[in-house]
Formats: C-alpha cells, structure tokens, sequence
C-alpha cells in the first residue's frame, strides 16, 4: 500500500487495512528506522492503539491516519517542551488544531523535534539531537520543523503537522522531498501553540502529495476550499535571472532551471519580475521589531534560565531587547509599502515561484557557521508572512549526489486553492518518487467538474477569465477553476465602451442568431458567490447562460442598452481571442 493519507484512508474504508494495524505499522517503523532525535516524545503505543480502534465512522475525512505533532503544539497527555526541558510545561487541553485531527479521525502519534523555541532554519538547534535527513546523514534536516518532515519523508507518518514563521514549514519540507503546505494566516487556529511571532505564526502541515495536505487543511480548516484544475493562461512569476541568489551553489542554480521547463510544459507563461521589495522585506524580518516580538513570547524564560538555552537560539533572541518604540514604527511603515509593492505585483501575475531553500548545507556546515547559514535558507521564505502570503512548497529535482530540491508557490492570503491547483500539477509532473521511499508519486486523482454540494457555477466571458486583470477577485473568494466551456449560439459579444480594466458584455439574442462565445466555469460557495455578485457594478449583472450541450448555469450577461455604439467583436469567439489579436 502506499503510504500516502488518500491510500490510507481508501484502505480503511474498503477493509483492506484496520485504523489499529497502521498505528501498530507505524510504531515498527518508528523502531526499525531508529532515530532517536525525530521524536521528543512517543505515546504509549497501547493508547494510541486504543485510539485507533476507537475511531468507526468510516465518513471522517483522517479516517485512522497517524499524525505527528511538532513539539511546540499542545497533545493533552505529553509534554511540550518547544525543545527546552526547563521550559516544558503539560498542557490541560490539546491545542485547537490538535482536536480538530481528533475529531477528523485522526490518531496521534508523538511529538516531533525542532529547533528550539522554532527559532531556526537549520534543524540542529535542539538538546534532543539533529534527525537524520533521509537521504544524507550529512545534511541538514531543515527547521525549524525538522522532526516533522522528517518523519513524513520517511515515512514514519504520511502525515505531520509544522509551524512556520520565517520558513519552518517550507524549509524542511524543500530538504526532505515532501510538500509543505503553509496556509493563509488565520486559517488555523494557534490556540495551543507556542508563539514564536505571534503576529506571523502560522500551522503548516507536511505530507507526501499536495491532495493529501489539503485533504488535511480541508479536515481542519473548514472551509478551506478545494482545489480545481489548472486554469489556463496561468502567470507564474519568478525573480529575474540577475537577481537569483543561490550563494554560489551551482546545484540548486541548475535545479531551478529544471523547474522552469516544468512550468512551462504545465502551459503557464513565466514571467520575471524584480525581487528586490520581497528581498528588502525578508531582511527586516531579523533587522526589525519581530525579533523583539520573539523577546516578548520567551524572553523573560531566558533570562531567568540562560544556561537552558541553545546558545545560538538564546544570541538571536536577545537581540530583540534592543530595538526601540522608533524602530519599530519605522519599520512598520516601510513593510506597509513593501506590501503594497507586493500587491501590485500580483495584480500582473497569478503565482510566485521560488526556490524553496538557495542552498544545500551539511550539519557540520551549519554548526560551524550558524548564523550566515540560517539567514541564507531564509532567502526566499522569510518575507511570506510579512507580507501575507500562502505558501506551498513542493519537490522538483533531486541532484545527481542525491541532494533534494523544491520550489514554493506562493499567493496573496486567501488564494490557497490556487496554490492546490499548481502544486498538485507541477508536482506531478516532476516524475519523482515519494518523500525518502523509494515508491513512485500516485497519478494525480482527476478533479471532476462536477459541483460539491455547496457550490455554484458561474461562468465568466471577460476580464475574471484566468490570465485577465479581474480574475484576482475569483481567486480570493477561493473559486475552483472547473472547466472551459463555450455558449450555445445564442448570444452576442460587445467590447465595451470606456470600461476599466477592458471587458466585454454578452448580450442573449434569438435563438441560433448569435455565436458561441467561449467562456470559463468556476465554483463559488455559496457565501462566496453571494459576495462575488454583490460587488458586480452595472451595466453587467448575473444572470442565467445556455452552454453550447445545453447545460444552464449562472453567468455574465449585459443590459442590451450598454450595446448600443459598442463594438460586436461576437466573430472572435471569445474575449482571449480578441484581447489577443491586439484590438482589446
């Protein structure tokens, strides 16, 4: 069986495997993999035994699945301990995204290892030892997370839950080959969860597929949304070549290269933009008043138990007692611009990919040069929080000297259902096998068009088609891309007179007078497309189109008076078409 958490819960279902048969694989495994430094703390494998037998309602979406939990997230019944022993406190209660796995199904496992206080990138900054990367010894397992995607790529657990507030979800998981899926602020509670930032922290989740961690987002995050196909005329930006910083190492150079020819076999347009605003703003994350906000979460713990601490994890975080008031407000206000700079660029692009990690280093590489090592993985992922954005990074490559490589996809907040759609692509078209495990990545399941139950389909013929100035607005409400579609021959179209940005209006006329017009599905929820049609400005309106089979589904029409000197561009088949020759 593979081990992923679809097969898992298929096989739950279908009576091939029981809940209490994969907790009992998965603590044989934990044995014969026999890395003491993955888990802080192991549940007694009678309760999670117990668990697993408790758990009969076959419908939970975790159906049986065994769950890893970073130890600086509440488990009722462990300790947490944030990888400090003096600090370790037990929780009265499971933190909030640990009862909702519970309730989903899921069976919990033990707590995973990170580097301490998940101040880190590095995955070595721990007194319970560095886990083994799987597929070197010698290198660096990623943090701060390191435990976590550790056990997943192993396949200790298909599933584990992260934090990430400068990288911690992405890092490791770029290390490891495994998705590291890092959710829009707020979609997670952190009820439960030591504040590192308190205002950046974020739940991640690690798993081996892209399905199987939002599949897990869905399950606790509700709603999270799904995600759909991939929509055509997708942007994916990248930083110009010039401005790549990759520290000299020619390997992930090469890697990121490899990633683009899979981009552009996936059909999307790669489109180079200048990265200094998101470069400038991962710079203040350790020069600015966040550090100080780490001071404010365990400072005064440090400072009563000094020896406790990992050195380097205490030299970061005192700093953060030095910025002042002034400090701070200057730099709030430059990553309010620095954040306005990153919302126009995604008013021209749809995704940002970028390598998740710009080099590759060993333990011994990290130990001897702590801080310039950590700051340089922090490259591409320490401005995401700061400037709200949804990451999801994926594999891409692995070197010939066997070192993983990934890239992240990253979106404005509340697009990450986008991010679903071309992760789960690119992912497979890497050709790469699971995690450490040598078995081949699952054909992708196809995504029906078919509606869930709380959808609508609304088509659109203008500037919401994807590619086009509005279909942000799609995107945020977390619309689901389901298919391209074109009219019956009953309608006209008209490019519209002193619209801005540009769009068309599609006029119904008699039936089998007009053209069929090309257009484009997306699934709303029900709230969401009560939103969607409450901003829609006259003279266009929702009203109900005929598809070209004869399927009726809500859509875009226009007031026939908002025709009238407008120019019938119904002979190019479509708003793309037209926009194309140059005429829009």
């Amino acid at each position: 069986m593979t081990e992923t958490v679809a097969a898992i819960v298929n096989a739950h279902r279908a009576g091939t495997a029981s809940p209490a048969e994969t907790v009992a694989r998965t603590f044989a495994r934990i044995k014969a993999h026999n890395d003491p430094a993955v888990f802080i703390a192991l549940r007694a494998e009678a309760d999670a035994l117990a668990d697993a037998r408790a758990v009969t309602d076959k419908t939970l979406p975790l159906y049986g699945v065994p769950v890893a939990i970073k130890d600086n997230i509440d488990v009722a019944g462990l300790a947490t301990t944030a990888a400090c022993p003096a600090f370790a406190y037990q929780p009265a209660a499971d933190a909030a995204v640990v009862a909702r796995l519970k309730r989903a199904g899921a069976v919990i496992i033990g707590k995973t290892n990170l580097d301490q206080f998940a101040t880190g990138l590095v995955g070595v900054r721990s007194p319970y030892g560095v886990p083994r990367n799987p597929f070197d010894p010698h290198l660096s397992p990623g943090g701060s997370s390191s435990g976590s995607a550790v056990a997943v790529a192993a396949g200790l657990v298909p599933l584990a839950l992260g934090t990430d507030t400068a990288g911690s979800g992405r890092v490791p998981a770029g290390f490891n080959n495994i998705v590291g899926l890092k959710p829009t602020l707020g979609l997670i509670s952190n009820a439960g969860v030591v504040p590192a930032c308190r205002s950046l922290d974020c739940v991640t989740l690690f798993a081996l597929t892209t399905d199987d961690a939002f599949a897990a987002l869905a399950a606790i995050a509700e709603p999270a949304g799904s995600p759909g196909a991939l929509p055509g005329g997708l942007r994916i930006a990248v930083p110009a070549k010039p401005g790549r910083i990759f520290f000299g190492d020619r390997r992930a150079e090469t890697a990121f290269e490899a990633s683009l020819k899979i981009v552009s076999a996936l059909g999307a347009t790669i489109v180079e933009i200048d990265f200094t605003p998101f470069l400038e703003a991962a710079k203040l994350l350790y020069d600015g008043p966040w550090v100080a906000e780490r001071w404010a979460a365990v400072g005064s713990f440090i400072a009563a138990h000094p020896d406790a601490v990992h050195p380097v994890t205490r030299a970061i975080i005192e700093t953060g007692a030095k910025p002042s008031a002034a400090d701070a407000f200057r730099a709030f206000y430059r990553m309010e611009e620095l954040r306005a700079a990153a919302r126009a660029c995604f008013d021209d692009i749809d995704v940002l990919m970028v390598p998740t990690v710009p080099a590759a280093y060993t333990v011994a590489e990290v130990e001897a040069d702590p801080m310039r090592l950590n700051s340089n993985l922090g490259t591409y992922t320490n401005f995401v929080n700061l400037l709200d954005l949804a990451g999801l990074a994926v594999p891409a490559t692995i070197a010939d000297d066997g070192t993983p490589f990934g890239v992240t996809f990253l979106a404005p907040a509340g697009q990450d259902t986008l991010l679903a759609s071309v992760g789960r692509a690119f992912h497979a078209g890497t050709g790469l096998p699971l995690g450490a495990l040598r078995k081949p990545l699952p054909p992708l399941v196809p995504l029906p068009p078919a509606l869930m139950p709380d959808e609508v389909a609304v088509a659109v013929v203008g500037a919401h088609l994807s590619g086009m100035p509005l279909n942000g607005e799609l995107r945020a409400l977390n619309a689901r891309f389901l298919e391209t579609a074109r009219t019956a021959p009953d309608y006209r179209l008209f490019a519209l007179p002193d619209a801005r940005p540009p769009k068309p209006g599609l006029l119904g006329v008699a039936r089998g007078s007009g053209r069929a017009i090309e257009v484009e599905l997306w699934a709303l929820r029900h709230a969401a497309f009560g939103r969607f049609v409450g901003d829609i400005p006259p003279p266009l309106a929702i009203g109900t189109l005929t598809l070209a089979e004869g399927r009726r589904v809500k859509g875009f029409l226009v007031e026939a008076a908002a025709t009238t000197g407008a120019k019938d561009i119904s002979d190019f088949g479509g708003w793309r078409a037209f926009v194309k020759k140059g005429d829009g």
